[in-house]
């Protein structure tokens, strides 16, 4: 017993020192594969580097043409109209809405100048409500116009006043008598005009305002004009925005830029009528995600704090010596 007491001190000793061998023996082989790891990833860098630089100076620039679509090689300002620089919105902004007193401004340029040529056939009178005009203003708006309604209780069709629930009036009758008026060109819809262009906003602002005199050596045909945001440059409608070209109700500036202006943020809304709910929404989505998460926050500390406060502690075994 006396051998072992003074043998069990040494052991211990003994298996320190092999302990502290391998570790560092471990953190030998792991300094030596970092450092492996370090200069494949440099001479990996090096490589792909000097590769690319060849292959970019070796690769003629046109040689992925043929992946392009057709008419992407054929891309300038004239086949495809100037970018249109981005304007200043109000409702652009993540906490702003449409400026409502614009869309009744834009309304009226719509319904005195557009409206002569332009449809809007998928807005209804009763859409206006609440949003630029009130129920009563938009029922006697409507009242102006004759829809044709029908049968009777005699089989006939028969025209009637507008409701609220009527769509705003066409300025022709069908397809073939609008490309009759207009020189064989088709006037498109704006109830979604916004929405189906690309620059939205910002390419039917500078359209409106684009027209200028064709550059030299580009010849534009009788019954078009040049309008450099138009893809090809000849556009079928003469300019329409003038200043004070529309006397506004409540005496804002009719200069030709306010007008496009007014009239922009009204297709703008006739195209996305959900935007301001949509914000709305969005808010309080955010706030009550906020509230939830603050919740969750301290549901799972309320849970988890006493458990991850206490001490475990172990007390070996006594051993009784023989």
């Amino acid at each position: 017993m006396l051998f072992l007491r003074t043998l069990a001190p040494r052991v211990r000793v003994l298996s320190r020192a092999n302990a502290n061998t391998r570790l560092a023996s471990t953190a030998s082989t792991i300094s030596q594969s970092s450092s492996l790891n370090a200069a494949f990833l440099a001479k990996s860098a090096a490589v792909s580097l000097v590769a690319g630089v060849g292959l970019a100076a070796i690769v003629p620039d046109n040689a992925f043409d043929a992946l392009l679509p057709k008419g992407a090689e054929a891309f300038d300002l004239i086949e495809n109209g100037a970018h249109a620089p981005a304007m200043d919105w109000d409702h652009k902004a993540w906490n702003k809405t449409f400026d409502h007193d614009a869309i009744r401004r834009g309304y009226q340029v719509y319904r005195e100048v557009c409206a002569a040529c332009h449809s809007m056939r998928l807005v209804s009178w009763r859409n206006l409500i609440g949003v630029s005009h009130t129920d009563a203003e938009v029922k006697a708006m409507a009242a102006e116009y004759e829809y044709q309604d029908g049968p009777d209780d005699k089989g006939e069709m028969f025209m009637r006043p507008g409701k609220p629930s009527d769509r705003l009036p066409a300025p022709y009758a069908n397809e073939e008598a609008a490309r009759a008026a207009n020189g064989g060109a088709l006037p498109p819809d704006l109830s979604c005009i916004v929405k189906a262009r690309h620059g939205e906003e910002d390419y039917i602002f500078n359209l409106l305002l684009g027209y200028t005199e064709p550059p030299a050596g580009l010849e534009i045909r009788e019954g078009l004009h040049f309008n450099r945001y138009f893809p090809g440059g000849a556009i079928s409608m003469a300019r329409a925005l003038y200043d004070e070209v529309v006397d506004y109700e409540d005496g804002t500036p009719n200069n030709a830029s306010q007008l496009a202006k007014d009239v922009t943020t009204f297709l703008t809304w006739a195209s996305y009528p959900e935007h301001d709910q949509r914000k709305l929404m969005g808010f309080k989505a955010i706030a009550i995600s906020a509230l939830l998460f603050g919740i969750s926050i301290w549901y799972k500390r309320f849970k988890w704090a006493p458990i991850k406060t206490r001490q475990i502690v172990y007390k070996a075994p006594k051993v009784r010596e023989v």
